[in-house]
């Protein structure tokens, strides 16, 4: 792989995303990333049936849009490449069921990183369609996507999120626009444009975090990065410093970035192989999965019953309930990021999946008086250990007077203790039957991505989960 000519972050960014085949991805590299095709796949199957997929094909159709090369998932019907990007980008994080970015730096707040794949993978399979790509190809597209997102929101002053914007957002319309560049394959100068149009475009605040709206984010950013590269495409003209410049995108949402996090980095290591990416076990915010992790251990070890408990404290660092906002949910949207509501599930259910997260679950009785037992504050402990970290601290109280403890970093589906590919079908095979998939159509899919590198085209793959039900 090779950079641009030109001097500048923005075109060492363009000339990553130009110039790198798939020759220059590592085989783990290769393996991991199959992993969150295969988990994107079956998020945007299950989130095709969710309210927010059902006003997105209303959306599609008040359009009057004609028909297209790129296939909306779980809906039966193709349209043009960018709103089959912004649908499928909305599916896939509307249960907040999918991927999730780790952290280097101790300063990057977990929670400050990305859903890498939510808005990546939507843009490389529209373009792939759109342009007959094969497998490998659009593997390489969603990869480069992925990186520079990642890269992009590990360099970000932390500011950029702790004041509100949602990093899945604004660095996922970078990512996708990475893709799309690549399927197109438009050469260093004309991605550097790509990503500047996509710069302009980046947007997204994390107060609509518990409403549809957070899943537009990614949706959105999906769709704007394929506009921007196929503007590019066309001619159309923007700066070569998006990144970088005193007006650009680091310092006017950040107040600034860390040059070392991406110059010279990309690639070098890939983010898939350090620090990871996190598959989701539970479909909640990432930040909630630590404490539901620990929590289902402690209730398996100590056989922990819902009645006996009196009381439980989780602790974690200052910026975790900066994100998980809703102290007592109302419905399902808010229960993925209440602390409260995923002890509270697993303690009275002793699972937290789909069937958990909803409106209907949050208003149980039983639920509500449990909630109120729980405690969720700061602790200096997690704070001291790193904001790159998830650090949670559970204490339960028994009604016979025993305090049990636990404590982790980071849950179930991370690099620490990650899902097998096996673990990650058995995940696609319960999302895709959610959306109403059949098991040998979702066997072929699982069997597919495992192969993908290998295979002509994606067109096949499309044909799969086009339709579900």
């Amino acid at each position: 792989m090779g950079n641009a000519v030109q001097a500048g972050l923005t075109n060492y960014v363009a000339g990553f995303v130009s110039n790198t085949s798939l020759a220059d991805l590592p085989g783990d590299v290769i393996a991991l990333g199959k992993k969150s095709i295969l988990d994107g796949l079956g998020l945007a199957l299950s989130g095709s049936v969710a309210r927010s997929g059902e006003l997105v094909r209303q959306h599609l159709d008040e359009l009057g849009l004609q028909p297209g090369a790129a296939t909306v998932i779980g809906a039966g019907r193709k349209v043009a490449p960018r709103f089959a990007a912004f649908a499928n980008g909305v599916g896939i994080h509307a249960d907040d069921y999918d991927d999730t970015q780790l952290a280097v730096a101790t300063d990057r707040v977990y929670g400050l990183l990305t859903h890498p794949t939510a808005p990546a993978l939507p843009a490389a399979l529209a373009m792939g369609e759109w342009a007959g790509a094969s497998g490998g190809a659009v593997m390489l597209a969603y990869h480069l996507g992925v990186e520079v997102e990642c890269k992009i929101a590990e360099a970000i002053a932390p500011r950029h999120y702790q004041t509100g914007f949602h990093a899945t957002a604004t660095c996922g319309t970078f990512a996708a626009a990475a893709a799309a560049a690549s399927l197109l394959r438009l050469d260093a100068e004309a991605t550097a444009r790509a990503l500047s149009v996509a710069g302009s475009q980046s947007a997204g605040l994390r107060e609509n975090f518990g409403t549809m709206t957070k899943p537009f984010h990614a949706g959105r950013a999906s769709e704007s990065g394929i506009v921007a590269a196929q503007l590019a495409a066309s001619g159309w003209t923007a700066t070569d410093k998006i990144l970088e410049a005193p007006r650009g995108f680091f310092q006017a949402a950040g107040g600034g970035y860390d040059a070392g996090a991406i110059q010279s980095r990309l690639g070098s290591p890939w983010t898939f192989a350090e620090p990871g990416i996190s598959i989701k076990p539970h479909p909640s915010g990432s930040l909630t999965h630590p404490g539901m992790t620990e929590m289902a251990r402690l209730i398996r070890e100590h056989r922990i019953n819902a009645a006996d408990v009196e009381h439980v404290r989780v602790g974690t660092n200052s910026n975790m309930p900066n994100a998980l906002i809703h102290h007592r949910p109302q419905d399902e949207l808010q229960a993925k990021f209440s602390m409260e509501f995923c002890m509270a599930i697993l303690l009275l259910d002793g699972k937290a999946g789909l069937s958990e997260f909803t409106d209907e679950t949050t208003r149980r009785d039983d639920v509500r008086a449990m909630i109120e037992k729980v405690d969720f504050v700061v602790d200096e402990r997690a704070e001291r250990a790193g904001y790159h970290k998830m650090t949670t601290i559970i204490d339960i109280t028994l009604r016979d007077g025993r305090t049990i403890h636990g404590e982790a970093d980071f849950g179930k589906g991370s690099p620490t203790n990650p899902m097998s590919y096996d673990e990650v079908a058995d995940k696609f095979r319960d999302n895709a039957a959610h959306a109403g998939l059949g098991r040998d159509a979702a066997d072929e899919v699982v069997d597919l991505v495992r192969d993908l590198e290998r295979q002509p085209s994606i067109e096949r793959l499309m044909s799969l989960v086009a339709r579900a039900g």
